[in-house]
Order: C-alpha cells, then structure tokens, then sequence
C-alpha cells in the first residue's frame, strides 16, 4: 500500500513510541490506562489481563480513544486515535500478537507464559483498529491533520444493535442468572407439594409466583453489590471468580453505585407488586393481613439486610442461616400458600409438610454461600465481614479451613440422612412425604466426587509450599458440584412429590 506524507508521518510517531494512554468509558463509567503495545501498520496490539476495568469496558462498549506521544518530542507532537478494540480469539494471531509484544517489552512475560492463568482466561491480547486517527504538531503550519479509515466505520445499524444488546446484557449480568436456580428449587418444590397433597396445580399463579421469587433474588443479587462497594468487600476481593465477589459490575466501571442502587429498588418494587398483586387477588386487598403478606415482608427484609444496614445480616454470621430461610421455607411456603388458596380456599392450611420438605433445600443453598466462603476469606476478613468460614478458619495468617470443610461435609452428610429418613416416613404416613422423594438420595453420588475433590484441594492448600494466589481458583469444581448438587437434589425432590400425587 503506497503511503502518504501524513500516513508516513503517523506510522513515524507509532513506530517510535511503545506505550500508549488509553481511554474506555461506559454509561459515563471513565477509565484510562496505559498499556505497551506494538503496531501492524495502523493497527495496534497490546496486553492485558482480562478481569482489568479497561478490558471489562472494552467487551461492553469497543470504542475506544488512545493517546500517543513519542518520548523525546518537542511541544505537543502526538496521535489522537479513535477507534474499536477487541479481544483476540484466533490462536495464529494470538501468538503473533504475543511474540510481537515481547520484542517491546518482557514486563508481563511471566503472566504471558503462565499456564493456569490462560486456561483460567485470565490473560487477554487485544487489537485496536482506527477509524480516526488525528496527528497534532504544534510546531506546523497545519496543528492538526486527520486520517480517517471509513473501512472500519460500523454501520448505523450495526452500532444500535450492539449497544443495544450489549446494554441489555450487562443488565442482565448484573442479576447474576445463573444461579437462579436457587429460586426456582423451592418455589417448583412449594408447587410440588401441594400437587402431592391435593392433586390440583394452578399454573397462572405459579408462574406469578416464581416471577416474584426470580425478581426477589434479582434485587438481593444487586443490592448486595451495591452494600458490598460501600464497605469495599468486593474491592479487595482479589480472588473473585464466578461463584463470588460480586457480578464485578461497579468495581469494572460498567455501571455506577447510584445505577446499581437504583436497580435493586426497582428489583424489589416488581416484587412488592406482585406480591401485593396476589394478596387482592386471594384477599381482596393489597394490605389484607395473610399469611402471604407477612410471607412477602420476611422474603424483602432478608434479600435488602442481607448486606445492607442497619442489619448486615452477612457481616455479622447471619448470612447462611438468611439464605436458608428465605430459599427454603418461605419461598416454598409462599408458592403453597399461593397454590392452596387459589385451588381450595375454604380448607386449612396444612403448611407442615412443605416446611419439612424444604429443609434439604435449605440447607444445601446454605452450604453454597459457605463453600464460596472458602475463596472470599481473605477479602472478608479485611472488612470484618464475620462469616462462619472467616470464624472457623481465622487462625493467623494463613487460614485454616480444615475446621470449616469439616462443618460442610457434616452438614451434607446431614441433608442426604435426614431425605432418607422422610422418605422412609413416607411409606409409613403418607401425608407427611412421598416415598418417591428417596430419588433425591441419587446424587449422594455427586457429592462424594466433591467431598473428594475438596479434601485433596485441602491437602494442597497445607502444604508449605502452596502456591495460596492460585489455589482458591482450584476449588472452583467443588462450587460447581455443590451448586449441581443443590439442583438435582431439588429436582428429584419435585419429581418425587410430582410422582406420590400421580401413583
């Protein structure tokens, strides 16, 4: 490609520096950093790590403003470069992009080679493509030239739908869906029972009240976010993962605290009204005094002083046991009561079996919160976060969790007895529980995989020669078993309560 006098005197400016300033901003969320890179004529590579606030930034809005000024330059000489940057995906370009970046510097070079961290992906190599790079020399007649490239101009279109789905997805990570399945566990189980009981289900009021639990979770999710930056848990939180620290939304810039806040209350609203919705509908007003208004008042104190003031329930040792009430019982009980009033107003309301029913649930979305305690240790403890891991483990500077994983096999060994024993009852007194819930005992499977992998990430994590930066990543399939664990286990269990009301 033949060059022009400015195109050379641009690729000049590019050649001779090696660090650029570079500028990421979303929903008004600013960030500038520099970073080394190195140049493909006018396309421009560096390096980062891919949790940084500048590479969160870049896969939520691409476009990007960099700022170039050679060392050594007199007056204002520099580029001013506007474009769109994107993570690298193709190996053969990736090593390119790799070995080109060495040549300019071995800064990072052991990060680069690490192995876990690019299994982990936490490594990234990013590329920027200009659309307007301007070229300011003080010392010329013409300060300021520009060269465009209409070539990697996006479409109009293109650039709506892409914010557009981009903005929703970053909602949408906000609320953490994926474990939504904690919700959907108790509320099918709450339904379930009932079925087992009455042989009768409502599927518009069920739905009603599973929306109404999803929102509930939603808002716990992001107030939690929200109390967890004002005490700067997330913060320091330097082993976050999937499974914890928070959807990383404000500490990455991709939303602010005020954004975050107002999210929760409108999260917590759609519950409100729903669940005042549903009180008219069964009671003829939004404030009549039910079970399921004082229901719904529990469920939105536990989801807001989880993590906010005054309470702090999570800071102070009451997490777990808030977690476990209001993803056992009183999501199971406000989905039975919903189901019974609605079917059979004029019976009693016979509550027991869902409550006995629950608690299998309960306490396995309690061991979740406490298994994921494990890698939040250290950032707890800095904050005075008390939970019951920072409790069992404080013992100086190393932690020691030996005491705390005992207390989580127990307390699964527990669960698995006590199903066996309900369902044992249920061939005994029928209207108690369904013999068919022992299904619930077949992922006992799953968890001894997990109890296994958890007492050999304990025997690594003993060692004197631990590598303690890299290990709590290493616990990560022991998460991901107790979260499967809770799920199958809950679904057996509805399945169970599904087949006693059909057999």
């Amino acid at each position: 490609m033949e060059h022009t006098k400015l195109d050379k005197k641009i690729l000049d400016l590019l050649n001779k520096a090696n660090i650029l300033t570079l500028g990421t901003a979303v929903g008004g969320n600013a960030s500038a950093a520099n970073v080394y890179y190195y140049n493909d004529e006018f396309d421009i590579y560096f390096f980062t790590f891919n949790p940084t606030r500048k590479a969160e930034q870049i896969r939520v809005n691409p476009k990007v403003q960099c700022v170039i000024k050679p060392e050594g330059e007199p007056g204002i000489t520099e580029l001013q470069i506007t474009g769109y940057a994107h993570q690298i995906k193709d190996t053969d370009e990736i090593k390119k992009a790799k070995k080109n970046i060495l040549s300019v510097t071995t800064a990072f070079q052991k990060q680069m080679d690490d192995e876990f961290l690019e299994k982990n992906k936490i490594i990234g190599y990013y590329k920027i493509v200009p659309t307007v790079i301007k070229y300011v020399d003080f010392y010329s007649d013409s300060q300021f030239e520009w060269k465009e490239f209409p070539q990697n101009q996006k479409s109009l279109l293109s650039s709506i739908t892409s914010k557009l789905l981009k903005k929703v997805g970053l909602y949408l990570r906000e609320l953490r869906i994926p474990f939504f399945t904690a919700t959907i566990v108790p509320v099918a189980l709450g339904a379930a029972v009932f079925y087992y009981q009455s042989n009768t289900f409502h599927w518009p009021y069920f739905w009603l009240s599973l929306l109404g639990a999803i929102l509930a979770h939603a808002g716990t999710n992001v107030a939690n976010d929200y109390s967890d930056h004002i005490t700067r848990n997330d913060e320091v939180n330097k082993l976050f993962s999937p499974f914890t620290g928070g959807s990383r939304v404000i500490q990455a810039g991709l939303m602010s605290p005020s954004q975050v806040f107002l999210y929760a209350i409108a999260l917590f609203a759609g519950v409100v009204w729903i669940g005042l919705t549903l009180n008219t509908i069964l009671h003829g007003a939004y404030f009549a005094f039910s079970p399921l208004l004082w229901l719904g008042i529990v469920g939105v104190a536990l989801g807001i002083f989880y993590t906010a003031n005054p309470f702090r329930l999570s800071y102070h040792g009451f997490g777990d046991i808030a977690v476990m009430l209001g993803f056992g019982p009183v999501m199971a009980l406000g989905t039975h009561y919903v189901q019974k009033q609605t079917m059979l107003p004029l019976e009693a309301w016979q509550f027991q079996p869902v409550i006995i029913a629950s608690i299998p649930v309960a306490i396995l979305v309690g061991l979740i919160l406490f298994i994921n305690g494990f890698q939040d240790f250290v950032a707890d403890r800095e904050v005075g976060k008390r939970t019951w891991v920072v409790r069992l483990a404080d013992s100086g500077d190393i932690a020691d969790f030996a005491k705390p994983f005992k207390v989580y096999k127990i307390s699964i060994y527990i669960t698995f007895l006590y199903i066996l024993v309900l369902g044992i009852v249920g061939f005994i007194y029928s209207q108690f529980s369904s013999p068919w819930i022992l299904l619930a005992l077949i992922p006992f499977l799953l968890v001894r995989k997990g109890i296994k992998s958890g007492e050999e990430w304990l025997d690594r994590w003993s060692s004197k020669d631990a590598d303690r930066q890299k290990l709590p990543y290493e616990l990560l399939p022991v998460n991901v078993t107790h979260i499967g664990t809770h799920l199958t286990v809950g679904l057996l269990l509805i399945l169970g309560y599904f087949l006693g009301g059909i057999i």
